[in-house]
């Protein structure tokens, strides 16, 4: 009868398997590392009420002004709105709390729909079908990732990560 291992490293040199997992186990680690700091790199936005919010952000693209949304965000989550590296300084939010209508608005007006969207332009919002909604300025300073806080409090609060 034959006794078969499962030790995928039984019948390598001993001294060559210890000294290349222990290689291979500190690889993995540092690289880890490496692409934490990348995926960490967006703009979030976190909910600190006890329900529901739906969000919009507006933004500067190459072919001009955008707005998108809705990002429905629930109760004590963040939801991020923008993967990777933010290219734009200034970044625009308007929030809505589904259950008890308050608002977190700014003094940019921006178009919205009702349902899910992307819109370029922010002028002539109602001719174009849309509504127009004041979204709230957020100056990122250029720094690659930025986290707003929704709360029930007046006020938002806003930092770099």
């Amino acid at each position: 009868m034959e006794t078969v291992s499962r030790n995928p490293f039984s019948k390598a040199k001993p001294g060559l398997t210890t000294l290349g997992g222990i290689l291979l186990f500190f690889l993995a680690i540092s690289s880890s590392f490496l692409f934490a700091s990348d995926a960490r790199a967006d703009f979030r936005v976190c909910n600190g009420t006890q329900t529901l919010v739906g969000v919009a952000i507006g933004y500067r693209a190459k072919d001009g002004w955008v707005t998108e949304g809705w990002w429905q965000v629930p109760a004590t989550t963040c939801a991020t709105l923008i993967e990777g590296e933010l290219q734009s300084r200034y970044y625009y939010l308007y929030a809505e709390d589904a259950a008890r209508g308050g608002r977190w608005t700014g003094d940019v007006n921006m178009c919205v729909a009702e349902n899910e969207f992307k819109i370029t332009g922010v002028q002539d919002c109602f001719a174009r079908g849309f509504q127009r909604m004041g979204f709230k300025e957020y100056d990122t300073g250029r720094q690659g990732s930025w986290m707003v806080q929704l709360s029930d409090t007046s006020g938002t609060q806003e930092s770099q990560n």
